[in-house]
Protein backbone atom coordinates (compact mmCIF):
# COMPACT_ATOMS: atom_id res chain seq x y z
CA UNK A 1 0.00 0.00 0.00
CA UNK A 2 1.74 3.79 -0.92
CA UNK A 3 2.09 5.99 1.51
CA UNK A 4 -1.04 8.16 -0.51
CA UNK A 5 -3.31 4.87 0.17
CA UNK A 6 -2.56 5.06 3.43
CA UNK A 7 -3.46 8.30 4.25
CA UNK A 8 -6.80 8.42 1.94
CA UNK A 9 -7.59 5.01 4.47
CA UNK A 10 -6.85 6.96 7.32
CA UNK A 11 -8.99 10.08 6.45
CA UNK A 12 -11.79 7.57 5.72
CA UNK A 13 -11.75 5.84 8.30
CA UNK A 14 -11.52 8.64 11.25
CA UNK A 15 -14.15 10.87 8.73
CA UNK A 16 -16.83 7.77 9.18
CA UNK A 17 -16.23 7.41 12.85
CA UNK A 18 -16.58 11.28 13.90
CA UNK A 19 -18.61 12.24 11.42
CA UNK A 20 -20.64 9.00 11.10
CA UNK A 21 -20.79 7.39 14.75
CA UNK A 22 -20.15 10.98 16.85
CA UNK A 23 -16.79 8.98 17.96
CA UNK A 24 -14.60 12.29 17.85
CA UNK A 25 -12.04 10.87 19.46
CA UNK A 26 -10.91 8.57 16.27
CA UNK A 27 -9.55 11.81 14.99
CA UNK A 28 -6.89 11.93 17.44
CA UNK A 29 -5.40 9.53 15.10
CA UNK A 30 -5.91 11.82 12.38
CA UNK A 31 -5.19 15.05 13.61
CA UNK A 32 -2.37 16.52 15.10
CA UNK A 33 -2.45 18.21 18.50
CA UNK A 34 -2.13 21.63 17.31
CA UNK A 35 -4.27 21.09 14.55
CA UNK A 36 -6.02 24.36 12.97
CA UNK A 37 -9.60 24.29 10.78
CA UNK A 38 -9.94 27.64 8.79
CA UNK A 39 -13.04 28.17 7.41
CA UNK A 40 -15.53 31.47 6.71
CA UNK A 41 -14.70 32.38 10.52
CA UNK A 42 -12.20 34.46 11.26
CA UNK A 43 -10.74 32.49 14.02
CA UNK A 44 -9.87 28.65 13.06
CA UNK A 45 -11.13 26.29 15.37
CA UNK A 46 -8.63 23.80 17.52
CA UNK A 47 -9.07 20.61 17.94
CA UNK A 48 -11.57 20.32 20.79
CA UNK A 49 -13.62 23.23 19.45
CA UNK A 50 -14.17 20.91 15.97
CA UNK A 51 -14.57 17.64 18.05
CA UNK A 52 -17.23 19.99 19.88
CA UNK A 53 -18.87 21.17 16.45
CA UNK A 54 -18.81 17.84 15.56
CA UNK A 55 -20.95 16.88 18.55
CA UNK A 56 -23.34 19.56 18.32
CA UNK A 57 -24.01 18.98 14.58
CA UNK A 58 -24.72 15.68 15.52
CA UNK A 59 -26.97 15.83 17.75
CA UNK A 60 -29.29 18.51 16.16
CA UNK A 61 -28.81 16.18 12.77
CA UNK A 62 -28.96 12.89 14.69
CA UNK A 63 -29.60 11.08 11.01
CA UNK A 64 -26.40 12.82 9.59
CA UNK A 65 -25.17 11.15 7.08
CA UNK A 66 -21.66 12.06 5.88
CA UNK A 67 -20.18 11.00 2.49
CA UNK A 68 -16.48 11.80 1.28
CA UNK A 69 -17.10 11.32 -2.51
CA UNK A 70 -13.14 11.81 -3.36
CA UNK A 71 -10.00 12.37 -1.81
CA UNK A 72 -6.69 13.37 -3.64
CA UNK A 73 -3.48 13.23 -1.72
CA UNK A 74 -0.17 14.36 -3.02
CA UNK A 75 2.35 14.41 -0.99
CA UNK A 76 1.96 16.13 2.31
CA UNK A 77 -1.24 17.76 0.75
CA UNK A 78 -4.70 16.01 0.90
CA UNK A 79 -8.20 17.23 -0.96
CA UNK A 80 -11.25 15.93 -0.30
CA UNK A 81 -14.71 16.66 -1.53
CA UNK A 82 -17.50 15.22 0.64
CA UNK A 83 -21.59 16.27 1.05
CA UNK A 84 -23.38 15.59 4.61
CA UNK A 85 -27.52 15.11 4.75
CA UNK A 86 -29.39 15.01 7.82
CA UNK A 87 -33.12 15.69 9.83
CA UNK A 88 -32.94 19.27 11.48
CA UNK A 89 -34.71 17.61 14.93
CA UNK A 90 -33.09 19.88 17.34
CA UNK A 91 -32.24 23.38 18.05
CA UNK A 92 -28.59 23.97 15.95
CA UNK A 93 -26.85 27.32 15.72
CA UNK A 94 -29.64 28.89 17.81
CA UNK A 95 -31.74 28.34 15.25
CA UNK A 96 -35.08 25.92 16.72
CA UNK A 97 -35.49 22.40 14.93
CA UNK A 98 -37.52 22.68 12.02
CA UNK A 99 -38.09 19.47 10.88
CA UNK A 100 -36.61 20.24 7.56
CA UNK A 101 -33.88 17.42 6.07
CA UNK A 102 -31.35 19.14 4.25
CA UNK A 103 -28.20 18.98 2.22
CA UNK A 104 -24.52 20.38 1.97
CA UNK A 105 -21.81 20.21 0.46
CA UNK A 106 -18.02 21.54 0.60
CA UNK A 107 -14.45 20.09 0.46
CA UNK A 108 -11.54 20.03 2.62
CA UNK A 109 -8.37 20.94 2.21
CA UNK A 110 -5.39 19.22 4.17
CA UNK A 111 -1.92 19.24 5.24
CA UNK A 112 0.17 16.76 6.67
CA UNK A 113 2.78 17.33 9.07
CA UNK A 114 4.16 14.00 9.54
CA UNK A 115 1.33 11.24 9.53
CA UNK A 116 -1.23 13.63 10.50
CA UNK A 117 -2.91 16.58 9.72
CA UNK A 118 -2.26 19.78 10.88
CA UNK A 119 -3.92 22.34 9.38
CA UNK A 120 -7.49 22.01 7.23
CA UNK A 121 -9.03 24.86 5.07
CA UNK A 122 -12.70 24.22 4.49
CA UNK A 123 -14.71 25.43 1.87
CA UNK A 124 -18.88 25.17 1.84
CA UNK A 125 -21.53 27.24 1.76
CA UNK A 126 -23.66 27.89 5.27
CA UNK A 127 -26.02 30.12 3.30
CA UNK A 128 -27.37 26.35 1.91
CA UNK A 129 -28.08 25.33 5.25
CA UNK A 130 -29.29 28.45 5.75
CA UNK A 131 -31.77 28.52 2.90
CA UNK A 132 -32.74 24.77 3.45
CA UNK A 133 -33.76 24.92 7.32
CA UNK A 134 -35.83 28.42 5.84
CA UNK A 135 -33.93 30.40 7.89
CA UNK A 136 -32.57 32.30 4.83
CA UNK A 137 -33.70 32.65 1.18
CA UNK A 138 -31.09 32.35 -1.45
CA UNK A 139 -32.02 33.27 -5.15
CA UNK A 140 -34.63 34.30 -7.12
CA UNK A 141 -38.65 33.56 -7.25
Amino acid sequence: MSHSDARRGLIAKAWAAAWGQGDVDALDTLLSPGYLRHSSDPHPQDLGAFKASIVSTRAAFPDLVTTIDEVVVEGDRAAIRWHSSGTHVNSFLGVPPTGRHVDVSGATFARFDGDRIAEEHVTWDPRALLSALGVIRVGQD
